[in-house]
């Protein structure tokens, strides 16, 4: 095993043992009884509201591949994008690496319908440079309103606070920018890779950060029904948290989550709230991604066969 993988294993094990353990200094002060009546206490409101963010996100991750296929040059109706997609990544967030677990999903699907492997590779680096945009967009916008918080996590000064946050900001400008005048290829290394045009580049930023602005609605709505919190200070807490989680590569960002939120928001109600999050952003629409891809795939594997679906 080479030095860089041991070192990425070991920033991961130091990651999971430091959430687990800010889990359990934090799990421990309250009660199941206590966490029970909380998820009770969540009004249907909240809950609706939350599944209708959730629901609008995953719209919006269907828009990823869409974009991601007219990057690739092969693109598809909106109707195969947004199967593909969601099945993908309705998996993926649940089995973790989503990158490698969607990825073999998205490559089932698209494969069939004439994409080879080098394009899907495109659509999956595209998609995942939408995810890292609109991170850093939403992650700059909360730090530079909420700074405090950001400060009792990271332990840093104000002005380093500010100063991610402006350097978070310049990303999507400066993605833009290159994405508008560099129209020959970028070559990092042994890598070669064409930049999209500025008609792609603009609503990739704006999916991407309606994304999490939709993920950060869903537990915004579930973490409001048990005291005030402004929209973007829950914004600014879980970009902080999913940062954490997709370095940790943890299924569904496991625990690292959780105890971030639980970190700078303490509190069964808390606690309650990140369960009904889990299940409502992750175990539902694996609920229905799972028979879909299932279902999709023999039918589609009916038809590529010759056979005639009922």
């Amino acid at each position: 095993m080479t030095a860089p993988k041991i070192l990425i294993r070991l920033a991961i094990a130091i990651i999971l043992a430091g959430a687990g353990y800010m889990i359990y200094r934090a799990v421990g002060e309250y009660s199941l009884d206590e966490v029970m009546a909380s998820l009770r206490a969540i009004p249907v409101a909240h809950i609706a509201g939350a599944l209708g963010f959730a629901a609008l996100s995953y719209l919006c991750l269907t828009c990823f591949d869409f974009l991601a296929l007219h990057y690739a040059g092969k693109p598809l109706t909106y109707r195969r994008a947004a199967l593909a997609s969601f099945c993908s990544l309705s998996i993926g967030h649940n089995v973790g690496v989503a990158a490698l677990s969607s990825g073999a999903i998205r490559y089932r699907f698209y494969s069939r319908w004439g994409l080879r492997a080098g394009d899907v590779a495109k659509v999956i680096i595209f998609s995942g440079l939408t995810v890292g945009l609109g991170l850093v967009t939403l992650g700059g916008i909360g730090l530079m309103l909420y700074p405090a918080d950001a400060e009792g996590l990271l332990g840093l000064e104000r002005p380093a606070i500010m100063g991610i946050g402006i350097t978070c900001l310049t990303a999507p400008v400066l993605y833009l920018a290159l994405c508008q005048f560099v129209r020959h290829p970028l070559h990092i290394r042994k890598w070669s890779i064409q930049l999209p045009t500025s008609r792609l580049a603009v609503p990739q930023i704006v999916v991407g950060t309606a994304n999490f602005g939709c993920v950060a609605g869903c537990l915004h709505q579930l973490m409001s029904a048990f005291e005030e919190l402004a929209y973007l200070k829950v914004a600014a807490i879980y970009v902080v948290g999913n940062a954490t989680a997709l370095m940790s590569h943890v299924p569904g960002g496991l625990g690292v989550l959780e105890a971030t939120v639980l970190y700078l928001v303490p509190g069964a109600g808390s606690l309650a709230a990140l369960v009904a999050f889990r299940v409502i952003y992750f175990f539902v629409p694996l609920a229905f991604g799972l028979p879909l891809f299932l279902g999709s795939e023999y039918v589609l594997r009916r038809r590529h066969s010759g056979h005639p679906t009922e």
